[in-house]
């Protein structure tokens, strides 16, 4: 009977024990840390030996870099993505340009060498390398003209670039841990960190914080086991060279005018008789007429002489409107682009001209890395011949951000809004050419990417008149200007209204046939206009065309420029 007690007890005993193993072991499951680590090469992605990881600003990239010859090589379409735009790969004639401020750095593939102004410079590493269809910059090289600071690590190979240097949150380790691929014990290990180590606090949250490494590692990591934040300036001693402006020390008044033909030039006077107040003046003068950049010219020295006689500024303009000529085709040419600059600088120097406005409408997504650049060594040859440069630019809006209006502030001198056709011809829907809330939208967007100094706001002399036919039929407009306008809503008898929100009188009209709207354009609206001029500090305005205003709106522009 003792016996058989004894064996009922250790049965039950060792039923407790597997009983309280198991429980334990399903605890210690559910409840104990994970130890597991990551996989270093699969945490950074690298799947071949000659990579190196890519890390900016604190974030993992899914780009790569090439190690070749025991240097550190990243793809011209990355360099220009993350750290500097200003590299620029000319297909055609196989060559990376980039852009200084008075000059244009050339690097062949594949050589230690590479050309400036004062001639060929030597390295001892090559620059550019060719690898199947792809170019790859040397990350040294890329620094050298860049603003940037990185950092080289092994094992697994990457590289830790900082290109911003705002201010951030910073937090100390506490004691030695780990960071983990997401907030939790049980989520896999992707690094460990020591006590008193420093790290970016990218997200705070109830007990677990998301931090990066300086090493390049992003994770969750214990609240607990770190400090409270604290608020850190980066510091960083820009050593890019400065693209230097010219900056008038007066508001701007340009007037553009439209010349057609070398006869055209004799209207100066004519068109500046009732003005007053302008200090420069744009002449519609060259155009892009082939795809090897030959320009057509309308320059005239006497043009220039009368109007320095009478105190103006003249900034010629050229455009890309021929129909001879593709912009595509014509922008991706470096020789076409040179012969271009080459031309105008040439006309500049031949009659005098102060500035030249450009004017190039309709760019494409295709065609603005090559538009970019052409703005840049249009820059570079305008600033080493004494040119005021100007850009004409739509009012940004989603469909024109490839304009790159933040490198044209920082490359020109004077960023020009075309504040105008918010509605124009061929519009299925009647409406202003220039709202007051379309105008203050164009502003401020460009305010986001271009010094108040260097922006102009140009503003419309001309409206439309809007013809609904009623029944159906397709909307209709034509152009009218100033005086056209008061005419022609004086013949009609249309009634006139103030519309606070467009900043605009509205004229309307229910004929037997159709319904005539105009939004007018007046001393009115255009004074709506200037205040937000002179609101916003803007460096001055520009006005479309002379010939469509009258005498009167000149003292009202005049008001908000002093």
């Amino acid at each position: 009977m003792k016996k058989k007690m004894i064996s009922v007890l250790t049965v039950t005993g060792l039923i407790f024990l597997v009983l309280a193993a198991g429980i334990i072991t399903m605890f210690v499951k559910r409840y104990a840390p994970s130890k597991e680590m990551m996989d270093q090469k699969e945490y950074f992605g690298l799947t071949q030996d000659d990579q190196a990881a890519l890390v900016v600003n604190n974030e993992l990239k899914e780009e790569k870099l090439k190690i070749m010859d025991g240097r550190y090589y990243v793809e011209d379409d990355v360099v220009g993505k993350y750290i500097n735009g200003r590299f620029y790969w000319d297909a055609k004639q196989n060559v990376m340009l980039y852009t200084l401020p008075t000059e244009i750095l050339q690097i062949m593939p594949d050589t230690q060498q590479f050309q400036t102004s004062q001639g060929v410079q030597n390295t001892d590493y090559v620059i550019l390398k060719a690898a199947g269809d792809s170019y790859y910059l040397d990350l040294e090289f890329i620094k050298k003209y860049s603003d940037m600071e990185y950092a080289v690590y092994e094992n697994p190979n990457r590289v830790v670039i900082q290109t911003k240097w705002p201010e951030f949150q910073q937090v100390t380790v506490k004691k030695d841990s780990e960071i983990r691929q997401k907030g939790g014990i049980k989520s896999i290990i992707v690094d460990t960190v020591e006590k008193d180590e420093k790290m970016y606090l990218q997200e705070e949250m109830e007990t677990w914080s998301k931090v990066s490494t300086k090493d390049g590692y992003t994770g969750y990591i214990k609240k607990e086991d770190i400090s409270a934040p604290e608020t850190v300036q980066m510091e960083y001693a820009s050593t890019m060279p400065e693209f230097t402006s010219i900056h008038r020390d007066h508001k701007i008044n340009l007037a553009w005018h439209q010349v057609t033909s070398i006869e055209g030039n004799a209207s100066l006077t004519t068109v500046l008789a009732n003005t007053q107040g302008i200090n420069t003046i744009s002449p519609t003068w060259f155009s892009v007429i082939d795809n090897s950049g030959t320009i057509s010219s309308l320059a005239s020295v006497d043009y220039v002489n009368q109007a320095h006689s009478m105190g103006l500024e003249v900034w010629g303009l050229i455009d890309n409107f021929s129909s001879t000529a593709d912009t595509l085709t014509f922008l991706s040419d470096t020789q076409a682009r040179n012969n271009i600059i080459s031309q105008l600088i040439a006309k500049a120097s031949e009659v005098g001209m102060d500035g030249i406005n450009l004017d190039f409408e309709t760019i494409t997504e295709e065609q603005a890395p090559h538009y970019v650049q052409f703005i840049r060594e249009l820059s570079v040859a305008c600033r080493n011949n004494g040119l005021v440069f100007s850009i004409d630019n739509p009012v940004p809006m989603p469909y024109t951000q490839h304009y790159d209006r933040k490198e044209q502030g920082i490359v020109a001198d004077y960023v020009i809004v075309m504040g105008y056709d918010e509605h124009h011809s061929g519009d299925t829907e009647a409406g202003s050419v220039a709202s007051l809330e379309f105008v203050r939208n164009g502003i401020q967007n460009t305010l986001k990417e271009v010094p108040a100094d260097k922006v102009i706001n140009a503003i419309p002399f001309y409206t439309r008149v809007w013809i609904e036919p009623f029944g159906g039929g397709n909307l209709t407009s034509e152009v009218l200007g100033m005086d056209g306008t008061t005419n022609y809503i004086a013949e009609k008898g249309m009634d006139v209204y103030w519309d606070e929100k467009a900043g605009q009188n509205i004229a309307s009209l229910e004929g037997e046939d159709a319904l005539y709207t105009i939004w007018v354009e007046d001393e009115q609206s255009i004074a709506e206009k200037m205040k937000l001029i002179q609101e916003n500090g803007l460096a001055g305005v520009a006005e479309w065309k002379l010939g469509f205003e009258r005498a009167s709106v000149w003292p009202v522009i005049a008001q908000y420029l002093q």
